[in-house]
Formats: C-alpha cells, sequence, structure tokens
C-alpha cells in the first residue's frame, strides 16, 4: 500500500504530461524547412518530465523491501514552497522583467534555495545558463522569448546585440 502512496503524485504528473504531449501536437504549425517548429520545445520538456516520473515510479516500487525508508529524503516544506513560488512566479515575472533577467534570477534564487553557499557559483552558472538557454532558443529553436516591459525590453535587445544573437 506504500507503494502505491507514493507512486500516485508521480503517476498523476505523468498522465498530465501524457495530455500535455498530446495537446503540443495539436499546436498550429507552420513548418519551415531547417527550423524546429513551436510544438519540438514544449514536447521535449514533456518527454524529460515523463521520463523522471517513470523512473521514480521504479524507484518507489523497487524501494518496498525492509530499510527503504532510507531512499526518500526528508521533505524540508519551507524548501519546498519556496521552489513552487519560483516555478509559479517565473511565468509571472517573464513578460515584465524580460527572459533573460528572469532566468538569471530564478537560476540565483533556485541555486541558493538548493544550499549553495558560494556566492561567486551561482552568478558564473545563472549568467551562463541563461547565454546558453538565449542562444538555444533564439538562434536554434527561434523561439521568441519575452522581452520584458519598458527599459527592460531594451535592455534585453542590447543583450541579444552583444552576444550577436541578432
Amino acid at each position: 500500500m506504500r507503494v502505491v502512496r507514493r507512486s500516485v503524485g508521480p503517476a498523476l504528473i505523468l498522465f498530465a504530461g501524457v495530455a500535455l504531449f498530446v495537446a503540443a501536437g495539436r499546436l498550429p504549425v507552420v513548418p519551415v524547412p531547417g527550423q524546429l517548429g513551436p510544438d519540438f520545445w514544449p514536447r521535449l520538456i514533456l518527454v524529460g518530465l515523463m521520463g523522471s516520473c517513470v523512473l521514480k515510479i521504479l524507484e518507489v516500487a523497487r524501494a518496498k523491501g525492509v530499510g527503504s525508508e532510507a531512499v526518500f529524503l526528508p521533505l524540508s516544506r519551507p524548501k519546498l514552497v519556496g521552489g513552487m513560488a519560483l516555478v509559479l512566479g517565473y511565468p509571472a515575472l517573464a513578460p515584465l522583467l524580460g527572459f533573460p533577467l528572469t532566468n538569471f534570477l530564478f537560476l540565483l534564487a533556485f541555486m541558493r534555495l538548493a544550499g549553495t553557499r558560494r556566492p561567486l557559483v551561482p552568478v558564473v552558472i545563472a549568467a551562463a545558463g541563461t547565454v546558453a538557454l538565449l542562444y538555444l532558443f533564439v538562434k536554434v529553436v527561434y523561439l521568441p522569448l519575452p522581452k520584458g516591459a519598458g527599459v527592460l525590453e531594451d535592455f534585453t535587445i542590447s543583450l541579444y546585440r552583444l552576444l550577436r544573437i541578432f
């Protein structure tokens, strides 16, 4: 019974991922030769989500023996709430702050929440990760990202020019 109870969450997320995968396939796509369509990125992320859910269900099923409680890490409710706030705040702030700044701040906050204490490491990782994602989304996938409002839109466009993204 414990295995079933611990598998409910990943199973629900797995089913939601399948439903969203199907819905992403219904996005209106105008194929452009040599470019990935707008349905590529959501579907790729959903495949990763569904795969991680399957792995979690298998992990729970294999850990049903004696002493299996050691497999599960203790839950920190403040960290869980903080992580959820970050994930939910990201799409709310991106249109206002723009993708580059929102992503940079998200990565910084998430690494801090996860326990990174050295100040330079998160800044370097957040900056490098944001630049890598900008190149991936704008240059490779041709995905329009939120540029921000007001002066932050100017900042995003200046950053794109600096990075020779466009």
